[in-house]
């Protein structure tokens, strides 16, 4: 379901927001077996987490595991979604949330919540990739290790932990390479639409179109 004229705040409170990062034990979206959430406020990173959750369905593809390294040996004693959710719940409301590939990891979000029966949360969301294609058009690339080399950040890819503190770091240098004051004022000065995630549906994050900048004076 898709929020349509949605009236959700850009975010609460300026200067707050979280990149986040799921990794899945299988094909399904409600396979979460880890989360890395990165807290940022007034352009910083200040506290990077990291955990493990146990899938309701124990089903492990050897794909995924070569990716992640994450076993179901790993996660036998690890708690499931709902108590891992309710450790972040409260302290990520008001926040803009970041995601490299949000499409990914919202819809892992949004599917993990359905799944146990849980409120999908009001928030908007920005993804990184849109993000990053725009401050740096010129690279051949946009993942997340390529943008991590390029701007010499520290990465242990796919741990999660340390994929979603690159993610927050990327965000928070593209919006220097823009000349920008903050977060808040990405979609003024690029043309990307936040996505919306709210109770009632979500609607995706967009590139849109880069705003034209006034021609100089003759």
């Amino acid at each position: 379901m898709t929020v349509r004229g949605a009236t959700l705040p850009l975010f609460e409170t300026e200067g707050l927001a979280v990149a986040i990062d799921f990794e899945t034990a299988n094909e399904l979206r409600t396979s979460a077996c880890s989360i890395g959430v990165a807290w940022i406020e007034n352009g910083r990173v200040t506290e990077t987490e990291e955990h493990l959750i146990r899938p309701r369905e124990m089903r492990f593809n050897p794909f995924n595991t070569v990716i992640h390294g994450i076993r179901a040996e790993d996660v036998a004693d690890a708690p499931e979604f709902p108590a891992v959710w309710a450790r972040l719940r409260d302290r990520m409301e008001g926040r803009l949330v970041l995601a490299h590939n949000a499409a990914f990891d919202l819809s892992v979000l949004r599917h993990t919540l359905t799944d146990y029966g849980l409120d999908w949360p009001a928030c908007s969301y920005l993804c990184t990739v849109v993000l990053a294609r725009r401050a740096w058009p010129a690279l051949t690339a946009h993942k997340l290790n390529h943008l991590a080399d390029f701007l010499g950040i520290a990465l242990d890819h796919h741990r999660a932990g340390s994929d979603a503190e690159a993610c927050g770091r990327i965000a928070l240098a593209a919006t220097r390479e823009l000349g920008l004051g903050g977060l808040s004022e990405i979609a003024r000065a690029t043309g990307i639409t936040f996505g919306q995630l709210a109770p009632g549906g979500y609607s995706p994050c967009k590139g849109g179109k880069a705003p034209r900048r006034p021609r100089a004076a003759a």
